[in-house]
């Protein structure tokens, strides 16, 4: 019994030391051969705006060796929650319309008329019933899909340079008149994105 203490202290020690690096990474990073603004952005999942902003670069080029501070503005548990209701309610349709999707989000977090949180937004109600059907269906609490994460982190990356969709549709099987009023951004798959 001690010896499995032992072995499990040390998975854990040696775990734990393998963290550390990843987590303070996670505030700085340094530019390598082939790496481009919009790549860092993606990976980290932060806009690409906000990641110019913070490092008070203006151009569009970098260079091996640079240090990019890297700008916090969602939380990893509001990334898990928007690629649970992207995989929801996305599911089976192109990246593209993955991605639009989370924009949708976001969009919604940035607009005067929606809740300003990713929760608020993903669990309001309006007259009594979800925003999402997801949420009402329970679907929002499957795990997500790796594509569904990435296509988080790229609306993130593309955060405020859409073209203000607030809304999506499928109009095959929606019931609402009212949703068919919105001017309409963009199509992809089987959704109408409004505004």
């Amino acid at each position: 019994m001690k010896k499995l203490k032992q072995m499990i202290l040390a998975g854990a020690l040696s775990f734990g030391m393998f963290m550390v690096p990843a987590i303070a990474d996670a505030a700085s990073y340094t530019v390598q051969k082939g790496d481009s603004l919009w790549s860092i952005a993606n990976k980290y999942g932060v806009s690409l705006s906000s990641l110019k902003n913070v490092n008070n670069h203006s151009g569009k080029y970098i260079y091996p060796g640079q240090k990019f501070t890297i700008p916090t503005t969602v939380s990893a548990a509001d990334k898990k929650l928007m690629a649970q209701l992207v995989h929801a309610e996305a599911k089976g349709e192109p990246y593209a319309g993955k991605v639009a999707v989370a924009t949708v989000i976001l969009n919604r977090v940035d607009h005067k008329e929606f809740p300003d949180t990713i929760k608020g937004v993903i669990y309001e109600k309006v007259s009594g019933h979800y925003a999402f059907s997801p949420v009402k269906n329970g679907e929002i609490n499957k795990a997500a899909d790796a594509e569904a994460m990435k296509a988080v982190n790229e609306a993130l990356a593309y955060r405020g340079q859409g073209q203000g969709s607030i809304y999506f549709y499928n109009p095959r099987i929606s019931t609402s008149k009212w949703i068919e009023t919105r001017q309409v951004t963009t199509i992809i798959g089987n959704h109408r994105f409004a505004k």
